[in-house]
């Protein structure tokens, strides 16, 4: 037999859960969105980072960087290199915007983790 604290207990927790949830759904479509445009300049962005670099969720086979599905790196570690160049790669900062730093970034990132 429920006893109503129980009922309000229950109720409470199903409005916490589905006002989660509905916060949630903004920023999953955002990150899609983000995911899309930073494949999108993956390949062309000038130079096209699929020119050097290896990364099997771009269909992208180039020898010159490093093989980015082997490196792994994170978010920060490619805003980093965009933004600063490093060896052989170019600095990016005077032709991507922040934002499209963030989403490039962030697609790396998440594409390479893939199994």
């Amino acid at each position: 037999m429920f006893t109503m604290k129980h009922l309000i207990h229950t109720a409470l927790l199903g409005s916490t859960l589905l006002g989660s949830a509905l916060l949630c759904a903004p920023a999953f479509a955002d990150e899609a969105a983000q995911m899309a445009l930073g494949k999108k300049l993956f390949a062309t962005a000038t130079p096209a980072c699929a020119l050097c670099h290896t990364l099997k969720d771009a269909g992208a086979e180039g020898a010159i960087g490093p093989v980015l599905d082997e490196l792994k790196p994170d978010a920060a570690r490619v805003a980093r290199a965009l933004r600063d160049g490093i060896g052989a790669m170019p600095s990016f900062k005077a032709t991507l915007s922040e934002a499209d730093i963030a989403a490039l970034s962030l697609y790396v990132s998440k594409a390479s983790a893939k199994k």
